[in-house]
């Protein structure tokens, strides 16, 4: 099975780029994020006529999450919304069962700017994904956390360290907060495939980050170890992020044997 995760920045706006990599990747799950579009709004249409099956969880303007089943495999809605806080509005979270496996898409909070009231946020919603990932484990069934995490876990998930060194993205306190969900046992399966490090999924739009390959790695997918004894391999597709009115993230995926 293959799952992969893809911050769209937008689908509407980037939909021709979406159904084109679909069509020639052929994920069985797809996790999107920064959908930016109201359940209402959502092109729920486009995604049957190439045969994906689609479930959404929207927001108007901003977030928003979304997960693409291929035709033929079963899928079944467990949650909208990450629990722990009633009063959370925003839409960061949907999950789902595929084929006995447990599969969520996470836009995590980007907590910028820090200090603040954003970052105290970012902080508190990791929290919420720690206790709920932990309870995700005692099911003792494959699960893979996908997303993006707004996270850069070390200095080697970047190309240049400093430029980012007061980024909510990079604090100590984002990276520890990581590293305690990371602890609970999951795999991140990027860095299991390429343990050297030195894998983008961003490239900001700015200041000719693409052409300089001036990117970091915040998209990433953790496995249970139900799911990471399956691991066959895990990669970026680069080559999207480089077409025409393309996000600026990569879609970022893992091959799992059956």
């Amino acid at each position: 099975m293959k799952i992969a995760t893809f911050n769209i920045n937008g689908v509407k706006a980037r939909l021709p780029r979406l159904l084109e990599w679909l069509e020639e990747t052929r994920p069985d799950v797809a996790c999107l994020q920064e959908i930016k579009s109201q359940d209402e709004g959502f092109p729920g249409d486009e995604f049957p006529k190439i045969g994906y099956q689609a479930i959404w969880h929207g927001q108007k303007g901003f977030n928003g999450v979304a997960i693409l089943v291929r035709d033929g495999l079963s899928m079944q809605l467990r949650r909208k919304g990450l629990p722990g806080d009633d009063s959370d509005e925003q839409s960061r979270y949907i999950e789902v069962e595929v084929e006995g496996h447990i599969i969520a898409s996470i836009y995590l909070p980007n907590g910028n700017p820090q200090p603040g009231p954003k970052f105290d946020y970012k902080l508190a919603w990791m929290e919420r994904l720690r206790l709920h990932a932990a309870q995700l484990l005692t099911e003792e069934r494959p699960v893979i956390l996908a997303g993006d995490y707004n996270v850069i876990p070390t200095d080697d998930d970047i190309q240049n360290p400093q430029a980012m060194r007061d980024d909510a993205l990079m604090q100590p306190e984002s990276r520890a907060a990581f590293r305690r969900i990371i602890h609970q046992g999951w795999c991140d399966a990027v860095r299991q495939i390429h343990p050297e490090g030195h894998v983008w999924t961003f490239w900001d739009y700015q200041a000719g980050c693409w052409p300089r390959d001036a990117g970091f790695r915040i998209d990433h997918l953790l496995l249970s170890p139900q799911a990471a004894d399956r691991l066959a391999n895990a990669g970026v597709d680069r080559a999207t992020r480089g077409k025409e009115k393309a996000s600026d993230h990569a879609p970022t995926w893992v091959q799992l044997n059956n």
